[in-house]
């Protein structure tokens, strides 16, 4: 037979009251499902604790705050009312300082706070101890976020135009003196009536892809600029006049009822 499910609340004021250095416990209520969704965003953990919250409407939850800023997540484990589960919550830094850490997770414990104390303070405390570290070195050696920089502004450019036939290319006098070679050895012929470097709409759009990418690799490596555009701009769709509402036409009347 089951046993029954332990007082969260209680659990984790003695749960707190044993394990390693100064700890205390407050325990929450949820009104609403949504309630605890902020606390999921903090939890540290990719596991099976993630899953539970995000998956069930538990109720409540206890934060236990321990020193030097650790938090730990308490709640119940769905299906199992003889445990709990325990999880780390993460600090509050910029998203680009969790890079390359490892996620210390969370852990299922007996609802015995002494055995359970014993399991958070061998498996999960080391991990949780590690990961804050790794934090801290990553906020002195990365203080500000690793934006992108914007490229090189180039003397020369390549516009390849997506024509209304389906054919891609540029005309002559638009094509880097440079850039030709490039163009021939990708498959772009030159056609002289059209006087344009133009790409066969019958090597099928996949050949035809890899030999955009190659030909803006083979030309960004010289310096020249690529850009892709259509001849023609996207067509705009004007705005639709509000519906006005039509009077409903009059029903016919109804025949008379047939006498027997």
């Amino acid at each position: 037979m089951p046993s029954a499910r332990a007082d969260l609340s209680l659990f984790a004021s003695a749960l707190a009251a044993r394990l390693p250095g100064q700890w205390t416990s407050n325990y929450r209520q949820h009104l609403t499902y949504e309630d605890q969704c902020a606390t999921i965003d903090r939890l540290w953990d990719r596991g099976h604790v993630e899953y539970i919250v995000s998956q069930y409407a538990l109720g409540h939850l206890a934060i236990l705050h321990g020193p030097d800023g650790q938090h730990l997540y308490v709640t119940d484990r769905p299906l199992q009312p003889g445990q709990f589960v325990v999880a780390p919550l993460s600090p509050d830094v910029e998203p680009h300082h969790f890079v390359g850490v490892e996620e210390p997770n969370g852990i299922a414990v007996s609802n015995d706070p002494v055995r359970a104390a014993a399991h958070i303070a061998r498996r999960l405390l080391p991990r949780y101890a590690a990961a804050r570290d790794a934090v801290r070195r990553s906020l002195v050696d990365r203080p500000e976020p690793p934006h992108r920089e914007a490229p090189p502004q180039v003397d020369q450019t390549l516009t390849l135009t997506w024509y209304e036939d389906g054919v891609l290319g540029a005309p002559y006098k638009d094509v880097p003196e440079e850039a030709r070679e490039t163009l021939y050895v990708h498959g772009f012929q030159y056609v002289p009536h059209q006087a344009a470097f133009l790409l066969p709409a019958s090597y099928g759009e996949a050949d035809r892809a890899v030999r955009i990418l190659a030909v803006a690799l083979r030309l960004a490596a010289r310096g020249i600029g690529v850009n892709l555009r259509h001849s023609t701009p996207a067509a705009t769709h004007q705005p639709r006049p509000p519906a006005v509402a039509q009077p409903r036409p009059a029903l016919p009347a109804a025949p008379h009822a047939r006498t027997r």
